[in-house]
């Protein structure tokens, strides 16, 4: 396969010639050196063809995608993620306010202002963030409201609200989110505000999100479909025999290609760059880590919360039952008593009707005795 791309890209050096550079030079083979042999081979690999240069390392996509260079790129990418055609205007300044540790995940940042005046921002970022639609809310309302003040700001007294265009976020994941996983045959996903019954308003903010790595799995062993699968696989996939189908099928994407390797030939500058992109995923790989355990541990303090709320619960249920069952037994202790108390008055009614009849015995035989008196007489 090596040999098949050195016929599509003959500027590719030998893995002898490269070494050869590097041995001569000893601060790039101290460079070299430092870094673990995976890497060495990996960089290697590149330089040489033996695997596909990788087009989302930091240093490759800022060339291939520069607006200010070559805006036809750009441009051609958001007319067929947005299905119409547009057409770059200017870049912007991307002055959009972020927490310090997210814009080093972030590869690429680039804010665009397209013919209509609408307003796309795109991102490729290396890790997926937790939150993504939540974060993408606030840098679209950020974007909305800094074209607004620029817009007034132009227009003055004649300023309308209708002079505020389409704000486009659009972000590729080469890792992404877990909640985009939940759909592993989707990796184009728009987003937009609608009415519930059918009302239509212009609510300017669109969101497209699209996860490199699922699209990556779902085109393994596929033929490229269509151009805007090309740019896909241009983005996400690295193995030469896909470098060979897309140029192939779309020539268009072999001077990108031929950029990259031309930069690849200024050997101490691509080592530094490589080295670079090196330490940010070290970097990177840590804050993901840290990420991932935060969430980890949230939901551990909510799984917490609900034992203890429902540990409350049942403590709350064993002291109503237990005043249930003392009011019970101070119900059972007055039932006795009052049994007790009428048990006491039966015995005494027994005890004076036992008097009674004695006394009535004692009466008829007092009165039989005067009748047999009264006989004799």
């Amino acid at each position: 396969m090596t040999n098949r791309l050195k016929q599509y890209f003959p500027m590719l050096r030998t893995r002898t010639e490269i070494m050869e550079i590097i041995l001569k030079d000893k601060t790039l083979k101290t460079l070299f050196d430092s870094w673990e042999t995976e890497f060495q081979e990996e960089f290697l690999n590149i330089c040489t063809g033996i695997s596909g240069v990788k087009v989302l390392y930091d240093f490759m996509i800022k060339e291939i995608l520069n607006p200010e260079a070559v805006p036809e790129r750009i441009g051609e990418l958001l007319s067929l993620l947005l299905n119409q055609k547009v057409k770059v205007l200017t870049v912007l300044p991307n002055d959009t306010t972020r927490i310090t540790d997210e814009t080093s995940l972030i590869i690429t940042d680039i804010v665009v202002e397209l013919e209509d005046g609408s307003i796309a921002n795109i991102e490729i970022q290396k890790i997926g963030y937790q939150f993504p639609g939540e974060r993408c809310a606030c840098y679209s309302s950020d974007l909305l409201l800094r074209q607004y003040k620029r817009i007034k700001g132009m227009q003055k007294r004649k300023f309308t609200y209708k002079s505020i265009k389409n704000v486009y976020t659009i972000v590729f994941f080469e890792k992404s989110p877990k909640t985009f996983h939940k759909f592993p045959q989707n990796y184009l996903h728009f987003f937009e505000q609608k009415s519930n019954t059918g009302l239509q308003m212009e609510l300017l903010q669109k969101y497209i999100f699209i996860p490199l790595d699922i699209f990556k799995e779902n085109q393994q062993n596929k033929d490229i479909k269509n151009k805007l699968d090309a740019w896909l696989v241009f983005l996400s996939m690295d193995n030469p025999e896909m470098i060979v189908k897309l140029i192939e099928t779309y020539p268009e994407f072999k001077p990108m290609y031929e950029q990259m390797y031309d930069i690849c030939r200024n050997i101490e500058e691509v080592m530094g760059m490589f080295s670079k992109e090196l330490r940010e995923l070290d970097r990177n790989t840590v804050l993901y880590m840290i990420d991932e355990m935060q969430d980890e541990l949230d939901q551990k303090k909510i799984q917490l919360q609900d034992t203890e709320s429902k540990l409350n619960d049942a403590h709350t249920q064993l002291n109503s039952t237990q005043d249930e069952l003392q009011s019970a037994q101070d119900k059972l202790h007055s039932t006795q008593d009052k049994l007790h108390s009428t048990q006491d008055k039966l015995y005494s009614t027994q005890d004076k009707l036992y008097s009674t009849q004695d006394e009535l015995q004692k009466a008829l035989l007092k009165i039989a005795e005067l009748e047999h008196q009264h006989t004799k007489k």
